[in-house]
């Protein structure tokens, strides 16, 4: 009873913070000195609606709190044993309720990811399995596009490594929109498929793979590149088979010389768009990896996300004989992969927050 009153004084303590906070805010963005500054604006009212939800749920737990001593107290005093009974059921719904307010506050209380509410740079790319694995690449990339579709988010294409009968062997895209790195960061990994290929003329089902990456845009802000460090290439893009397919060279290489890393596009006809889209690309995998280089021991940079891609790595299987997912890692498996394909990954996007939250409780 002691560890339950002291985790409650701590929890009430916290909320103090964030509430005082909130007014806070509140009267910042009142003032007309402040409210000139647009970006100030903008930024302080980004902060106040990052910490809304908690100060919606401390008014609602300060309430419940407030009604189960009320309540506590009329059993103690009523000698009326039908009015008492009445009183102990209400407390019974009051404490279940303060047990509801208490978990959401402690998810809602958790530190949240910086990149949250990033961009995200997605490179999906085929492994073990040959034209097969190029096939399902093309599939999690259309299952993405679906998804983000229906989160209202914009896909950007950066660069494709298309093969001549519908496969990508490579492909790297930019997803827009608000949350897009909170729902799409699980995604890193080994992705398995298992189904009988079209080529397969004795119904023998193939395992392959593909792997995917997600990382958080990077502002110039995020990681410093200096102009000096990089190596930019022109050259024509290029169709299926490698043949030229526009006749003014627009497709941009750049390549971070420091750490080798290179960045193409020319997904557009624009030599200006594909170098802006290339070196945000770039951005990305640079702070990717220096993410990697301090934290070597977490799986946040792409290297750790996507393992090798091999068939024995993974962290998703997509099984078409019988029509089913399995997230490996939350052991949960749905039955309706035509659905999943189509982009309805919420179910195991929401599975995959939840154990992100449950490990930092």
């Amino acid at each position: 009873m002691e560890r339950d009153d002291d985790a409650k004084m701590t929890m009430l303590e916290k909320l103090t913070t964030v509430e005082r906070r909130y007014e806070e805010l509140d009267r910042l963005l009142a003032d007309p000195d402040v409210s000139a500054d647009y970006s100030k604006v903008q930024e302080l009212a980004r902060e106040q609606a990052s910490i809304r939800q908690i100060a919606s749920l401390s008014t609602e737990y300060r309430r419940v709190l407030r009604e189960i001593d009320e309540t506590a107290a009329l059993i103690r005093e009523e000698s009326d044993q039908e009015l008492g009974a009445l009183a102990r059921e209400e407390l019974e719904e009051l404490e279940s309720r303060r047990a509801e307010v208490e978990q959401e506050l402690r998810v809602a209380l958790i530190p949240k990811d910086p990149n949250d509410d990033k961009n995200v740079v997605m490179e999906v790319r085929a492994g073990t399995g040959g034209e097969e694995a190029a096939l399902f690449v093309a599939d999690l990339y259309r299952m993405y596009s679906r998804y983000a579709q229906g989160h209202r988010w914009k896909i950007e294409i950066m660069d494709a490594n298309r093969t001549g009968i519908g496969g990508i062997k490579e492909i790297v895209f930019m997803v827009r929109g608000d949350g897009a790195y909170s729902r799409l960061k699980h995604e890193s990994g080994t992705h398995r498929v298992q189904r009988v290929p079209t080529t397969e003329s004795s119904g023998r089902i193939h395992t392959s793979a593909a792997t995917v990456a997600v990382l958080p845009e990077a502002e110039e802000v995020d990681v410093e590149i200096k102009a000096e460090d990089l190596q930019t290439d022109i050259f024509h893009a290029s169709g299926h088979g490698g043949q030229n397919v526009q006749k003014v060279a627009t497709a941009v290489r750049i390549t971070h010389k420091p750490t080798g890393i290179v960045a193409t596009c020319q997904d557009e006809s624009s030599q200006h768009k594909n170098r802006e889209k290339a070196m945000a690309v770039l951005r990305a995998r640079v702070l990717a990896q220096e993410v990697e280089r301090q934290q070597r021991e977490e799986s946040a940079a792409r290297r750790a996300q996507v393992g090798s891609g091999d068939r024995s790595e993974r962290v998703r299987t997509y099984n078409f004989p019988e029509r089913r997912v399995t997230d490996h890692r939350v052991r949960l498996t749905l039955h309706n992969l035509d659905a999943v394909l189509d982009g309805e990954v919420e179910p195991l996007v929401d599975a995959l927050i939840r154990r992100e939250q449950e490990m930092n409780l």
